[in-house]
């Protein structure tokens, strides 16, 4: 362990030095030559420990941060994952119907007050979309539809909530007006300095077994945000067969696209156990229904209460891993956690009942109906 001195440990030590060889001829009361000297020295000697600290900090990945930490895990062939775009759905309107209106994809929305930005993206899930045209095809008579949207700028700040999108920021020919009926999620930052370190850890322990641990690093290593859970010695409908595991993927939508089933596929390819089959599928959804009565102080707001404990129970449900277990008393205390004002919960019901709603391997619990009076 490096031991560091203050200034007026190395002054003392250089005085002590310079006397024991010289004592008769030295002075070191204040304001004298050598007692400048020794001054001068230790400076010169705390600006060389803190060199020597600052070179130990980054040459371990334990001290080192951002890009230094980057140039370590190099090395070994392991980069930071960048950042998630958010993704979620906008309602493109207008005031006459009278002919077709195309929102094209590539097509910019923004937030009211600019700050972040997005692009029009292919959904061939949605009523509206039109593959020869490449973009939504809003027929005559049609007031308003669905696009699929994500932001442009990767990172948690595209996570924005209902109606905060509600600028055109390119002109559609026949559309006047773009709003958000649902927050946009999955906005992910990019990886941090000590999410970086677990997933080096796990890295290390995973390099030469084929275990379920290696696979999950594989599944993790795609990209940030996913959820993952493995069935062994099933086929993806249940069947059994010795030597073939199943993993399911969630990206947080309960619907991972197949491109990213693909890359997950992979990644899983490059580290399976030799000999084994296995099969990537998104997640069933159980849905989870929430009923929940709440008494507030009576100086207090109640309405934006009853919207704020709406949200947090929503987001909450929906942070679900892959197979995890929906607690019956987590839902209470999420409640209680959103204002000290909430002064008691009742009336509570989970799916109709008052039990948890057990995690299932290849399914994710999502939010249904969330009643909150």
């Amino acid at each position: 362990m490096l031991q560091l001195l203050t200034f007026t440990t190395l002054v003392q030590r250089f005085a002590a030095a310079a006397q024991a060889q010289a004592g008769q001829l030295l002075n070191f009361t204040v304001g004298s030559i050598e007692l400048a000297l020794a001054e001068a020295v230790a400076s010169i000697g705390l600006w060389m420990q803190w060199l020597i600290v600052l070179v130990l900090a980054k040459t371990r990945a334990a001290t080192s941060t951002a890009a230094d930490l980057d140039t370590w895990m190099a090395d070994f062939s392991l980069t930071r994952l960048p950042a998630v775009a958010a993704s979620g759905t906008a309602t493109f309107s207008r005031f006459t119907a009278s002919s077709s209106a195309l929102i094209p994809v590539g097509a910019l929305a923004k937030t009211a007050d600019g700050s972040q930005s997005f692009i029009v993206a292919a959904d061939t899930g949605k009523t509206y979309w039109n593959a020869g045209m490449n973009g939504y095809l809003l027929p005559a008579g049609v007031i308003s539809g669905d696009a699929a949207i994500e932001a442009v700028v990767a990172g948690g700040g595209g996570n924005v909530q209902i109606g905060a999108i509600s600028l055109l920021a390119s002109a559609i020919p026949g559309i006047d007006a773009v709003d958000n009926e649902a927050a946009l999620s999955n906005g992910i930052d990019q990886e941090s300095d000590a999410d970086l370190r677990v997933r080096f850890a796990n890295y290390i322990n995973t390099r030469s077994r084929a275990t379920v641990n290696a696979i999950g690093y594989a599944v993790q290593s795609v990209r940030q945000g996913l959820t993952w859970s493995v069935d062994e010695n099933v086929l993806a409908d249940g069947e059994p067969r010795m030597g073939n595991f199943v993993v399911t993927i969630d990206d947080g939508s309960g619907a991972p696209p197949s491109m990213l089933q693909d890359q997950v596929y992979a990644a899983i390819d490059a580290v399976r156990p030799l000999g084994s089959t296995f099969q990537v599928r998104a997640p069933t959804i159980l849905t989870a229904n929430v009923v929940l009565t709440i008494t507030t102080d009576p100086t207090s707001a109640k309405p934006d209460l009853l919207s704020l404990v709406q949200t947090a129970i929503e987001d909450f449900i929906n942070g679900r891993e892959v197979g995890e277990t929906l607690r019956y008393t987590r839902i209470l205390s999420i409640a209680y956690g959103v204002d000290a004002q909430i002064a008691n919960v009742s009336v509570y019901t989970l799916n109709a009942g008052t039990a948890d709603l057990a995690g299932v391997a290849g399914q994710v619990i999502k939010s249904g109906t969330v009643t909150v009076n």
